[in-house]
């Protein structure tokens, strides 16, 4: 270890509440090709969709029928939502999204990567910078990336990357793609317009419809459930959320910090078909995100390949599993614990990434279900 790597734990064994001491170089492998994890794919149950074939008008994304088929002839994309702090809430357009994945950013905060494919309104926001995690989901999803910046070694990553050419970085473009609104104050006040960057992907011929696979849906709940979850309590160092079900029409809603989670563009609480906790290694990077005085903020690598423990909540109903993805490319799927699928209701999905349990304070990190 040199000097630089030994000052960087040194830093991170007294700065309080860090996630891991563990420092990762960021010319460290990124992925190992050694795992592969087993998933025993057997005859999918009956009216189920996925997890390799759809129908041309079905959204992979979500197992349901496209409101306008059309919308699929075109790739997801990557927006990097803002969740800190509590002023940025409510966040424009954020239940459009056919999936979303809240991620610690840094200080025990949380971020958002809303992926949209079969849907968008004109405004989402607010945009902020992507982080590591983003280098791994773009190509999960085989998506565009719309994001305010990032920190030089996030962004010399994923410039190097094989979308490089699908980086949509607001801090460039100007209207009719990023604006900030003048009535929020900076930085919280950038939107995109997700439908004028996939007209410009068009226009620069990187907006061709990718095969993606991965996740299997069935309407009716499937067996094995652990018993029934109809309040889910999940903490963060910095955030507290509550999903609660909804039995009249299916859905959990959601909370966060004590006051009820809502889309700015319409009002409307934030809902979601399938909640899934996807537990995964974090660790610092050598990569500075931000610095106010002497304390600097470290980049964490949160490792979403292989496999590991998720647990699925949807129906009323808690399902423990695991996560897989044993390729780049592949789309982040589940699995039972003896490898079957294991089935997500048709419709939206929240992916709430949590450390390891070993890795969490569990004065500050928790999830409770009833």
């Amino acid at each position: 270890m040199n000097r630089i790597h030994r000052l960087l734990v040194n830093l991170l064994l007294v700065c309080g509440g860090c996630i891991t001491p563990a420092v990762v170089p960021t010319d460290a492998p990124l992925h190992l090709t050694t795992e592969t994890p087993t998933a025993k794919l057997e005859n999918p149950a009956p009216g189920a969709v996925g997890p390799d074939a759809f129908p041309l008008d079905v959204n992979p994304l979500t197992g349901l029928p496209a409101a306008d088929p059309a919308a699929l002839n075109r790739r997801p994309m990557v927006v990097k939502i803002s969740n800190a702090p509590p002023l940025v809430r409510p966040q424009a357009g954020i239940g459009a999204a056919d999936i979303v994945y809240e991620h610690y950013a840094e200080g025990g905060l949380t971020r958002f990567s809303a992926i949209y494919y079969g849907q968008s309104p004109d405004r989402v926001g607010s945009i902020r910078s992507a982080r590591l995690i983003d280098y791994e989901l773009v190509p999960m999803y085989k998506a565009l990336l719309a994001f305010s910046g990032a920190s030089i070694g996030v962004e010399e990553r994923l410039n190097a990357s094989e979308f490089a050419d699908r980086l949509y970085k607001g801090v460039i473009f100007g209207l009719p793609y990023y604006w900030r609104d003048e009535d929020i104050d900076v930085p919280h006040n950038l939107f995109v317009n997700p439908n004028a960057i996939w007209r410009l992907a068009t226009d620069q011929g990187v907006n061709d419809r990718p095969r993606l696979s991965g996740l299997a849906f069935l309407p009716t709940p499937p067996p094995g459930s652990s018993g029934p979850a109809t309040r889910i309590d999940l903490r963060y160092r910095a955030t507290r959320l509550l999903w609660t079900y909804d039995a009249a029409n299916g859905r959990y809603w959601r909370y966060a910090d004590g006051q009820g989670h809502f889309d700015a563009n319409t009002l409307q609480q934030v809902s979601a078909a399938n909640v899934v906790v996807v537990y995964a290694d974090h660790q610092f990077t050598d990569i500075a995100e931000s610095q106010f005085g002497d304390n600097i903020s470290y980049s964490i690598e949160i490792k979403l390949w292989f496999d590991g423990d998720a647990v699925l909540f949807r129906d009323g109903q808690r399902y423990e599993g695991r996560w897989v993805r044993p390729t780049r490319e592949a789309m982040l799927g589940l699995r039972t614990k003896d490898g079957q699928l294991l089935y997500l209701k048709p419709g939206n999905t929240w992916f709430q990434v949590v450390r390891l349990p070993q890795q969490q304070e569990p004065l500050e990190e928790w999830l409770r279900v009833e």
